[in-house]
């Protein structure tokens, strides 16, 4: 059995996180708050997000944010009048809860400033990037912690040097909700990209597998970035540049996708939200029992 080599000049270590949209499917609640601010329980989304990306090995993170985004900064930030009561009242246990938030990872903060799509967003990383390979982390999307994505992406990167994106099979009647990928050799949950398109009208799709939140890039797709025109929305679309990559591997190396066939919550959208709630909630050994017993009562009185 060969052993698949991994390249040093493909190691990745930083992660991007575009987090400068409105929010304004969950108005009035994101009107002062960032909707990646909202809680998942007791935690809030975006959380989840950087305590994955740390989970993958990725500490030095770059947050490309907006306009009323203060919060998100001051969550992982310190607040030492808060520990110092904790700590005084001999509360341990959401001392360190309240610590590890700051603790997490190096987190740098940038603004999108114009919102003009998350191509343009993750333009805004290229200095801090400089001529490595990233990840990019949505703040959407919740990867459950028990079906590790991102490493199985760092790996195929390593071993490749093309571009990663992750898939994800939904109904053929959600496709035009989501970037979509035609693939080829398919092996072991891994394939090659042989073409993207940005949301397409249900029965145009080439697939159903659609592009969810995470990506790994070479340095070079901020150049096909740059020279990417507005689509779908009048935005610079990420899928866009992509497609670049895929139809011309020698600009940017080409483009491959791991198939995510695990667990993965959609906070972007209210009802999804709240069924991601009930799933994590459910999930917990402290109020999982009590909450799933409550669960089944309520249900038998609908």
């Amino acid at each position: 059995m060969s052993t698949l080599v991994k390249h040093p000049a493909f190691k990745v270590s930083k992660a991007v996180i575009p987090v400068a949209g409105l929010g304004t499917r969950f108005l009035p609640a994101t009107k002062a708050m960032p909707k990646e601010m909202l809680p998942i329980v007791d935690k809030p989304v975006i959380q989840y997000v950087v305590e994955e990306a740390v989970a993958a090995g990725l500490v030095d993170l770059l947050m490309i944010t907006g306009r009323n985004k203060n919060t998100l900064e001051n969550h992982f930030d310190r607040v030492a009048e808060l520990e110092h009561v904790l700590a005084t009242k001999g509360d341990d246990q959401k001392l360190f809860k309240v610590q590890q938030s700051s603790q997490l990872a190096d987190i740098h903060y940038t603004r999108q400033g114009d919102p003009k799509g998350l191509g343009h967003a993750i333009l805004r990383a290229k200095s801090h990037v400089g001529e490595h390979s990233f990840a990019v982390f949505l703040g959407d999307d919740i990867i459950d912690e028990r079906d590790p994505l991102m490493a199985k992406m760092l790996s195929l990167h390593e071993e490749t040097g093309d571009n990663v994106i992750a898939l994800m099979e939904v109904p053929a009647d959600q496709i035009s909700l989501y970037g979509c990928a035609s693939v080829d050799q398919i092996s072991e949950n891994t394939a090659r990209v042989t073409g993207l398109v940005e949301k397409p009208e249900i029965g145009e799709a080439p697939s159903n597998l659609a592009v969810i939140g995470r990506y790994v890039l070479r340095h070079e797709m901020f150049e096909i970035l740059e020279k990417t025109e507005p689509g779908r929305g009048g935005e610079i679309q990420l899928t866009d540049a992509l497609q670049v990559a895929a139809k011309h591997p020698e600009k940017a190396g080409g483009v491959r996708a791991v198939i995510f066939k695990g667990r993965r919550y959609d906070t972007g959208d209210k009802l999804d939200f709240i069924k991601a709630t009930i799933k994590i909630a459910s999930d917990r050994e402290d109020i999982g029992p009590d909450l799933k017993s409550w669960l089944k009562q309520y249900a038998d009185t609908i």
